[in-house]
């Protein structure tokens, strides 16, 4: 799985030499934000039904001819999938944070995404709007510290970017 430590590390044997001094920065600056990241992880961990919930709700609100006939919401069983999903990513970012690297959200959210949902017919719009939602919702002190939660919507971003 990808992290900053792994690709540091790929980086430098596939060059055939050590890490450098600015990979070797690089790693110690993920490290010195794990806590921030842990915290992170463990607050959306212990929140998650509520955030999916909320995001879904927010995404739903927005776009409400999504639950009408033929669209991605047309019955409770495709909305559930649909909180199902943005469930999936929020789980994946959870990993991202305890890993400290984008590898989950890269190897099982984001790749190929896109040709599912064009498939699908599963508009990304309302997954961007959803975690946006969620990025922009969250505040500290109320839901995590301040550092916290910059490593949170760091990742939030990063999907929303993916999926835009």
């Amino acid at each position: 799985m990808k992290s900053v430590a792994t690709t540091v590390v790929t980086a430098a044997d596939a060059a055939g030499r050590f890490p450098s001094q600015n990979d070797l920065e690089a790693v110690q600056g993920n490290i010195q934000r794990a806590a921030a990241r842990l915290e992170a992880a463990e607050k959306l961990a212990a929140g998650l039904d509520k955030v999916t919930k909320e995001a879904g709700d927010a995404c739903f609100n927005k776009y409400p001819y999504l639950k009408q006939p033929g669209e991605a919401g047309e019955n409770q069983t495709k909305v559930d999938k649909c909180y199902r999903d943005l469930g999936h990513y929020l789980r994946l970012i959870n990993y991202c944070l305890v890993v400290g690297g984008t590898g989950p959200l890269d190897e099982w959210g984001i790749a190929g995404a896109r040709e599912v949902y064009r498939t699908l017919r599963l508009p990304t719009a309302a997954y961007v709007e959803a975690l946006t939602f969620t990025r922009d919702r969250a505040c500290s002190p109320r839901d995590m510290s301040p550092q916290a939660l910059n490593e949170f919507k760091a990742y939030l971003d990063y999907a929303i970017n993916a999926l835009s």
